[in-house]
């Protein structure tokens, strides 16, 4: 897993560029399902990069949106939220069904340090936030409703099944189940 890095969440740039990327996702989700070409330049314009041959079904959910770099022949299902505050990385020859959510960051478990009581004084918000990147590897099928979690890398020719918690890396060639997620077979 990544080491967690500390993120502002409240300045004006990051609020800005929140801004643009809902005014972004909010017109892929109007335009038409055939309007291909139109889709692929909103989705050219929200992403870090894309990849060819690549399908998103709207609406899809995301905070920065160039936060995230998909390769080529991915298709990313309905109604999936990718909570960006730093990088994730899709491969290539990805399926990611529906509903999936990818968490960049987290909140200390300790009051202490995750509630910031000087947060006027300081003027930013009232809690901390760390963030560290999440990679999917090439070849991956996450399944239907599965939640990965800040800092996790899932290898190459992995399948993760629906409803699964990832909270750890996940080797290559593995088949992942559960809550928390463990791997339960090796794939050839």
């Amino acid at each position: 897993m990544s080491e967690q890095n500390n993120f502002e969440t409240a300045s004006p740039e990051i609020l800005e560029r929140i801004a643009k990327t809902r005014e972004l996702t909010r017109a892929y989700a109007q335009t038409d399902y055939r309007d291909k070409e139109g889709r692929q330049k909103i989705l050219k314009e929200l992403f870090g990069s894309i990849g060819t041959n690549v399908a998103v079904d709207s609406p899809i959910h995301c905070d920065h949106g160039d936060n995230i770099h998909i390769g080529d022949n991915v298709i990313i299902g309905m109604n999936c939220t990718f909570v960006d505050n730093e990088k994730i990385t899709i491969g290539n020859n990805v399926l990611i069904a529906s509903n999936v959510q990818i968490y960049t960051s987290t909140h200390p478990l300790a009051r202490n340090e995750r509630i910031n009581d000087k947060w006027q004084e300081e003027k930013t918000t009232w809690f901390r936030t760390s963030a560290a990147p999440v990679s999917i590897g090439d070849d991956s099928w996450i399944g239907g409703g599965v939640i990965i979690l800040s800092g996790v890398k899932i290898g190459k020719n992995v399948v993760v099944g629906a409803g699964a918690v990832v909270t750890r890396d996940i080797p290559d060639n593995s088949l992942a189940l559960g809550i928390p997620a463990k791997v339960v077979k090796q794939i050839d």
